[in-house]
C-alpha cells in the first residue's frame, strides 16, 4: 500500500512554463530591456532546462545555474545587460506570482489529504518555491515541504531523500511513492532512494531503459487509482 506521496512541484503540480513566461516578461519590463518575443523565450527555456539538468547530474553548482543561464541567454541574444545576479533575484520573486495548476492539482491534493501523507520535494530556490507554495495554497495542504536550498542537496542526491526520510520518519520505503516529471531529478532520485517512482509523462514520451519506473501517468488524477489499487 501507499501511505506517503512525495510530490515534485514545477512541471508536475504546477505549470512551470506559464510561470516562466510571465516572470521573464515582467523582468524584461522591470529592467527596461524591451520586448521579449516568444522565440526568445523558447531559446531561454531551452538554456534553462540545460542548466538544471547539469545541476541534477552534479556538473554544476546551483549558483552557477542561477546566473549562468541568464549570462548565456543575454549574450546569445545580443542583449547589453550584465547584472545577472539582480535579474535572477527579481526573477525568483516573479516566479511565485503566476500560479497555474496542472490537471486541477490543488483539488487532487486536497482530496488525497485524508488518505495519504503528502510532501512537496523540490529543487527550486527557497525564495521562489516558498512564495509559490504559499500563494497556491498548497503549503496548507501538504504535511511538509522540502526545498533543496534549505536541505543543502538537490534531487537526485540520495542525501536529499535521506533528509526527507529523517524528518517524516519512521518510514517504510515500500509505502512511499514519488511523483514527478523529471527523469534525472525525480525518477533517478527515487531509484537511488529505493522507493516507488511514478513518472508524470503527459506528452507520452518514451521512457529510458536505464531507470526503474513503476508507474506512468498522463494525468495527475491517475494517482488516485494507483493508491487505491495497491
Amino acid at each position: 500500500m501507499i501511505t506517503t506521496v512525495l510530490w515534485d512541484v514545477d512541471g508536475t503540480l504546477l505549470n512551470f512554463q506559464e510561470a516562466e513566461k510571465a516572470s521573464i516578461f515582467a523582468c524584461f519590463e522591470h529592467f527596461g530591456l524591451g520586448d521579449c518575443t516568444q522565440e526568445m523565450l523558447s531559446r531561454y527555456s531551452a538554456i534553462n532546462t540545460k542548466y538544471w539538468k547539469q545541476l541534477e547530474l552534479g556538473e554544476l553548482e546551483k549558483s552557477q545555474v542561477l546566473t549562468g543561464r541568464f549570462e548565456e541567454f543575454f549574450k546569445t541574444e545580443g542583449i547589453n545587460f550584465s547584472d545577472y545576479s539582480a535579474f535572477n533575484q527579481e526573477y525568483q520573486l516573479r516566479l511565485g506570482d503566476t500560479i497555474c495548476f496542472n490537471d486541477n492539482a490543488y483539488e487532487l491534493i486536497r482530496e488525497l489529504k485524508s488518505t495519504v501523507k503528502q510532501y512537496a520535494v523540490t529543487n527550486g530556490t527557497f525564495t521562489a518555491q516558498q512564495r509559490k507554495l504559499t500563494k497556491s495554497g498548497l503549503i496548507t495542504l501538504f504535511d511538509g515541504c522540502f526545498i533543496s536550498d534549505q536541505i543543502g542537496y538537490e534531487k537526485p542526491d540520495l542525501r536529499f531523500f535521506q533528509h526527507v526520510f529523517e524528518q517524516i520518519g519512521p518510514v517504510n520505503k515500500e509505502e512511499i511513492l514519488i511523483v514527478g516529471d523529471s527523469l534525472t531529478g525525480d525518477i533517478q532520485g527515487g531509484n537511488k532512494a529505493q522507493i516507488k517512482c511514478c513518472w508524470y509523462n503527459p506528452q507520452n514520451l518514451t521512457p529510458p531503459d536505464s531507470l526503474k519506473i513503476h508507474y506512468q501517468i498522463k494525468n495527475l488524477w491517475e494517482i488516485k487509482e494507483i493508491i487505491e489499487t495497491i
